[in-house]
């Protein structure tokens, strides 16, 4: 299936999410959200799309995941920098592609690190961190 999930294992994990509590949690974290929202002016709905975005990177979890983990840790450690991609990019595997793959994978760690960081900006401002 090229990477991708059936449809039985992704009904599977919802099933897994509802048997757990999940949305229960994710409920009372979200009204939490709102609240914070409210009291820090921040628009409603401003909120509510950092919480579904923050709901779905969740749900999605893999490789994502880690990847962001890791500009976290660097944002959090050393702040914005300006050898990030450098940084981020796997040697052993940049090394070994053609001129064109380079490229291409260079574009593809760019936005990555755009999503990652636009991410760790919607969670610091209703985290409390920035």
């Amino acid at each position: 299936m090229n990477g991708q999930k059936s449809f039985r294992s992704i009904a599977r994990e919802a099933k897994q999410r509802l048997k757990t509590g999940f949305w229960q949690d994710a409920r009372r974290e979200m009204d939490g959200t709102m609240a914070k929202a409210r009291e820090s002016g921040v628009s409603e709905s401003r909120a509510c799309r950092y919480f579904a975005g923050k709901v779905t990177c969740t749900i999605r979890g893999g490789d994502d995941d880690a990847f962001y983990e890791r500009v976290r840790t660097m944002l959090l450690s050393e702040g914005e920098v300006s050898d990030a991609l450098a940084r981020l990019t796997d040697r052993e595997v940049y090394e070994k592609l053609s001129y064109e793959e380079k490229q291409r994978y260079m574009l593809n760690l760019s936005e990555r690190y755009l999503k990652a960081l636009e991410r760790f900006r919607r969670e610091c401002e209703f985290e409390g961190r920035g």
